[in-house]
């Protein structure tokens, strides 16, 4: 509001304002506040009195210059040029008539033509204030004749911090973490979160604690959304499914469900990404910041696109239940390939641990290496399979064909070099101009899927090499330009081609030419 403000200060005043905004972000008391800066009795200034006698009588609604005009019930022409013949006088008391339009763009089109002539040869003793939700509906023609101001949604914390404001003053015990769902709920409407306040109060009988203002919202529970991302990271289907339940016996919605579900997943890319995004004082700090490291950059943008595409099919979902449940499995179905082998791993690794006691005795008199003997890396699965132990003459390159990786995971593993291999140690190299790619939970990832393979007691470390080092993916690289020269030369050689050239005087685009896989 600078540019309101320097007009006022330097009295280089328009005669239309438009004011456009979603619902309760101020629009008509920004109008209200300008009327009175107009006609305030110390001069036109951007900080009224609010004590003269326009100031006060503008605040109780009985200043005889001010109009306000709702244009949701008073669409028709009559109206307008009713309004507009008594534009025609002076004020009566103040400086300026001040006309305020609510919802101007409920205007039939005969109003809007009406108003069009006075708003292209103005009194200079009136000022038009206009508000409206819609502004894509108002002609081109007013739209011209106005200054345009946007107001934006009001930020969470600071509709917080209203609440908080106002509940001090009215004496109302309240918990932080209530205001916060009231704050989120009005998306961004302050008369929303004070409507909802009221509510709030009611339903807590005379006070805001968090557990009842939830229930009144039928917010669901951060925890819950926590459990099951913990739950996905894991691969454990069941446990997703098992806190979905309880959300089902709790009557909670799955629609609010999916959209706080998209909200957390964008709060912890954010967190990836940005981390002074995660303020201190914020209850969920720790949670979030552990939670993060459990995925990648693209599994998170992944999920949050499956909970985006789950909240815009739940209606056509056979009940909310399925439709919530379908995007959790739709999640775990489409989560990175390693994930997968790990979950699988651990499926297995149980339902060996749950054999009778005789049939896991023959298991473990197999000689296998104690690194893939803990059942919880899937070894005596693997030993009953008839494979085990990490081939200590293997290539890394067939290492990291078994693991199956892709995304970010497999970029790292590819732009690895193993340094050293031993029946219980792998050490990988990594060139400096792709140290990057440790970061996150990348590397982490490519440790749990080693240890998933070979047993948990597989130690894996990494260093960082100042030069190149022969990775898998400079392999693919000098070969696939190897490749490309032998085609090129192919190319130019082809007693075809060149007696092309030779008749045409053509040549060949080198950056055509593709090698046959």
């Amino acid at each position: 509001m600078r540019a309101l403000s320097n007009a006022l200060k330097q009295q280089r005043l328009h005669h239309a304002y438009l004011f456009t905004g979603t619902r309760g972000v101020g629009k008509t008391t920004l109008a209200r506040i300008i009327a009175k800066a107009l006609n305030c009795e110390t001069g036109i200034t951007d900080t009224p009195c609010g004590r003269c006698t326009a100031c006060v009588e503008i605040d109780s609604g009985r200043f005889v210059d001010l109009v306000e005009l709702d244009a949701a019930s008073n669409t028709q022409v009559d109206n307008m040029r009713e309004l507009l013949e008594n534009a025609l006088y002076a004020p009566s008391g103040g400086r300026f008539k001040v006309y305020i339009i609510d919802e101007v763009h409920m205007l039939s089109r005969n109003a809007f033509n009406a108003m069009l002539k006075t708003l292209e040869e103005p009194p200079a003793h009136v000022k038009f204030i206009l508000a409206t939700t819609d502004p894509q509906k108002i002609p081109v023609t007013v739209l011209s004749r106005c200054l345009q101001f946007n107001l934006k949604q009001i930020p969470q914390p600071q509709i917080a911090d209203r609440l908080r404001f106002v509940l001090e003053a009215e004496k109302v015990d309240f918990d932080a973490g209530a205001l916060a769902l009231i704050a989120r709920a009005a998306q961004g409407s302050l008369r929303d979160s004070l409507s909802l306040l009221d509510q709030a109060i009611a339903h807590g009988g005379g006070k805001v604690d968090e557990a009842s203002t939830r229930a009144m919202l039928g917010a669901v529970d951060q925890q819950h959304l926590f459990a099951i991302l913990d739950a996905l990271s894991r691969g454990d289907g069941a446990g997703m499914i098992a806190k979905a339940d309880e959300m089902s016996a709790r009557s909670l919605s799955f629609e609010a469900a999916l959209l706080d579900l998209g909200t957390l997943l964008h709060r912890l890319a954010m967190a990836q990404q940005v981390p002074s995004t995660v303020a201190d004082e914020d209850p969920d700090r720790e949670t979030l910041l552990a939670l993060m490291q459990q995925f990648s950059a693209d599994d998170l943008q992944l999920y949050y696109q499956i909970a985006l595409q789950g909240r815009s099919d739940i209606g056509l979902a056979p009940d909310e239940y399925a439709g919530f449940t379908m995007t959790l499995l739709r999640m775990l179905a489409f989560a990175p390939a390693a994930e997968r082998y790990q979950a699988s791993a651990r499926v297995s690794a149980a339902v060996h641990a749950a054999e009778p006691r005789a049939s896991a005795h023959v298991v473990a008199s197999a000689p296998v290496p104690a690194s893939s003997a803990s059942p919880a890396s899937g070894g005596a699965a693997a030993s009953a399979a008839g494979t085990s132990a990490i081939d200590i003459n293997a290539s890394w390159e067939s290492i990291v064909g078994q693991l199956g990786l892709i995304a970010m995971t497999g970029q790292l593993a590819r732009n690895c070099a193993m340094t050293k291999l031993t029946a219980d140690e792998i050490e990988l190299c990594l060139p400096k101009a792709q140290e990057r790619l440790l970061e996150g939970a990348h590397q982490g990832r490519l440790k749990a899927a080693l240890q998933q393979r070979f047993g948990n007691a597989l130690r894996v470390t990494f260093r960082v090499a100042a030069g190149d080092v022969p990775t898998p993916a400079a392999t693919e690289k000098r070969e696939q330009s190897e490749r490309q020269a032998h085609a090129v030369t192919a190319i130019e050689n082809d007693p075809f081609v060149k007696e092309l050239k030779e008749s045409f005087g053509g040549s060949v685009k080198q950056n055509s030419i593709q090698p046959l896989s």
